[in-house]
């Protein structure tokens, strides 16, 4: 064999040789995406949430009101609120991105919570309060007649309508029994608080005695009075207290207007006309003031 020849076969040997070792190349096969699959930020975009964390196999959406927890492995589920909500489905990854389908936008949507700020319930506003105010006496009975010829009837009006107009600019609803010199029947008085559903009778009245020395106020409730009247009393026995005026306390009568009203019902002495220092307090339009002032801070102490 000639050298010619000799150098032809290593040629040949080494070129099969070569081509023998060779790897062949791989070829990436492309996923196909369906239609029906979305992105993990698509999704997130269309909830509203942001991708808070995401590993190889889970992604965590979030905002302020809301976490949705998404597993991304076979047979994977979402959870939102640390709620199981169901399956995911079919789950993809191509070049990094995870595939979900878009399905699961209408499932987790109505298991999310508002992020718009829950605002409070208003309060129902509480009914105003309707009291009565009866202005003692009237007409032909003039009640106590005090020195100088002050007349009961009087006094009782001028700080019963005070008392209205005070209890009105604080939103109470006001009746009163007479607003002029007459003389409704006391059965007529109590008759007026049944039919308007009154939450509180006061009667305003001026005492008087046989000893002239007895001065100040008195308040009275029926014999048989409820708590609520008994309450009513009390608050206002501290606020005439506050006025410096004397007090004899609370007391039991049945008088006409305290036992035939439904509601509780209070009959107010507020001073003696028989007492020279207390009529002259009592015809004062200051000392009226103050104390129509006191019967209205012990009504509202009431009923609010």
């Amino acid at each position: 064999m000639t050298t010619r020849t000799n150098t032809r076969i290593v040629l040949v040997l080494l070129v099969l040789g070569l081509a023998g070792c060779q790897t062949p190349q791989k070829q990436e096969t492309k996923l196909q995406i369906g239609e029906h699959l979305t992105t993990m930020e698509n999704l997130a975009r269309s909830l509203g949430l942001r991708i808070e964390e995401r590993q190889e196999s889970f992604v965590v959406l979030k905002n302020s009101a809301n976490t949705v927890l998404i597993f991304t492995h076979p047979d994977g589920r979402f959870f939102v609120n640390g709620k199981p909500i169901g399956a995911v489905g079919e789950v993809a990854h191509s070049g990094g991105v995870v595939y979900v389908p878009d399905l699961l936008v209408t499932q987790i949507r109505p298991h999310l919570r508002s992020t718009l700020p829950t605002l409070p319930r208003p309060t129902p506003p509480k009914p105003r309060a309707l009291v009565v105010v009866d202005a003692g006496h009237g007409g032909r009975d003039p009640g106590a007649i005090g020195a100088g010829g002050v007349y009961e009837k009087n006094i009782n009006l001028q700080v019963a309508q005070r008392v209205a107009g005070l209890l009105a600019q604080r939103g109470v609803n006001v009746v009163m029994t007479r607003r002029d010199d007459r003389l409704p029947e006391l059965e007529d008085r109590a008759d007026l608080a049944n039919q308007r559903n009154a939450d509180l009778f006061v009667s305003i009245h001026s005492d008087s005695a046989p000893n002239r020395q007895v001065r100040g106020f008195t308040l009275y409730v029926a014999k048989a009075a409820s708590a609520n009247a008994m309450r009513a009393a009390g608050c206002l026995n501290r606020a005439l207290t506050a006025t410096g005026s004397e007090g004899h306390g609370i007391r039991e009568a049945d008088y006409v207007v305290l036992v035939q009203t439904n509601c509780p019902a209070v009959l107010i002495e507020l001073g003696y006309l028989s007492n020279t220092q207390d009529t002259l307090r009592l015809k004062d339009p200051a000392w009226q003031n103050r104390l129509a002032q006191a019967i209205v801070e012990g009504i509202l102490a009431y009923v609010q």
